[in-house]
């Protein structure tokens, strides 16, 4: 098995699943069926985030590593691959801050989006 790939195609996914976090409320305001997926995205992240425990695409790009017999870093994927190239590290908590706002303001949307009545979604 080729453990480089694997552990690289895991950073893919675990990028992409940072990208659905952010974007996935606001995808779920054209295309209902991806609340779901986003809510549960969302409350996974949260309890990652709160609680502190491994993120398991973290634990598995590392184990590939490992069986690659490359040098594994003991931060994570935010901290190797977010943190100071996407935005500077001493704004970690103004990014997840950002996060939470553009996460919570997609749902508030989705709210308003549902509870306005037939006729003025028509118009």
């Amino acid at each position: 098995m080729d453990f480089h790939l694997l552990a690289e195609a895991t950073v893919v996914v675990h990028a992409g699943f940072l990208v659905f976090l952010l974007i996935g409320g606001l995808l779920a305001l054209r295309w209902r069926r991806v609340l779901w997926p986003h809510l549960a995205a969302a409350v996974w992240s949260l309890g990652i985030v709160t609680i502190g425990q491994p993120c398991p695409l973290t634990s598995l790009e590392r184990w590939a590593r490992r069986r690659d017999g490359q040098v594994v870093s003991s931060e994570g994927f935010i901290d190797t691959y977010v943190r100071g190239i996407v935005f500077p590290g001493q704004l970690t908590s103004v990014a997840r801050i950002v996060l939470l706002v553009v996460v919570a303001g997609s749902w508030l949307a989705l709210y308003r989006q549902r509870s306005r009545p037939a006729a003025l979604v028509r118009a």
